[in-house]
């Protein structure tokens, strides 16, 4: 199955970029449509109805650029407007939850932590998850500042790493095994997190998981690019594009679009 459109993301900033870098690994050949709207980031901290809003206005966008699939690289916005999403538009959505699932299944101390959001640990689709694994203790901590931080460039700030200290310090005292980061923009504070972190205690993020079930989607359903020509990779934000095109090591242009 052939099909040269692109793959569209959106995410409340710059974190998508996270899940983006895994889709375009497992997936080099394809076209793709990146969305940052910093300028309403972060998203966690807004209402149900406002997210769904903000989601719509940003599919919206690609599918305007022809984009053959959705990602919704933002775990505050898939576990708040995804249903609503796939309710209204025909193209498949591909969502981000926090990953729950492989962490409880293999924690030996049944005991894990949640970094993430308060719009996504806040959801019903969240609480319907976890609800799943009643046998396993999930320790939750919102991430207040966190997104802000690294929006504007300062992963590696003492602001940042006192932030994390606050947060991390209770989990580790809980006996928590595995980490599930929950949002994603944290995928890029895992160095910093490891030098807080015991070395037993394993990080788990989505970004391998929701690249594969793109390139699943993509095989069974929509079709791959088959354009001899280098893919492009194409990169919108309505805020300054200094952090993104810095978080994309230069490499690629970041278009200014006020949406």
């Amino acid at each position: 199955m052939i099909n040269n459109n692109p793959i569209g993301l959106f995410d409340s900033g710059i974190g998508g970029t996270s899940i983006w870098k895994e889709i375009h690994e497992l997936l080099p050949d394809e076209n793709t449509i990146y969305l940052a709207d910093s300028k309403n980031a972060p998203y966690g901290q807004k209402s149900k109805e406002e997210i769904v809003a903000l989601s719509f206005k940003n599919t919206e966008f690609l599918l305007q650029q022809n984009c053959k699939i959705i990602v919704v690289a933002c775990n505050t916005a898939t576990t708040n407007a995804i249903k609503e999403l796939r309710a209204t538009y025909s193209v498949p959505f591909i969502g981000i939850e926090p990953a729950i699932k492989p962490a409880a299944t293999h924690s030996k101390t049944q005991t894990i932590g949640i970094l993430a959001t308060q719009g996504t640990l806040n959801s019903e689709l969240f609480h319907q998850t976890a609800e799943r694994f009643q046998n396993t203790k999930i320790v939750e901590q919102i991430g207040h500042g966190l997104v802000q931080l690294i929006e504007n460039g300062e992963i590696n700030s003492v602001e940042m790493t006192n932030l994390l200290n606050s947060y991390l310090q209770p989990m580790i005292e809980a006996n928590i095994d595995y980490l599930v980061l929950g949002c994603s923009h944290y995928p890029y504070l895992i160095p910093q997190i490891k030098k807080i972190l015991p070395e037993n205690i394993k990080i788990i993020d989505s970004g391998e998981a929701v690249a594969r079930q793109t390139k699943n989607i993509l095989k069974e359903k929509i079709g791959f690019n088959n354009q001899l020509e280098k893919s492009t990779q194409v990169f919108y934000t309505n805020s300054n594009p200094k952090v993104l095109t810095s978080i994309l090591n230069n490499k690629y242009p970041v278009i200014y679009k006020d949406f």
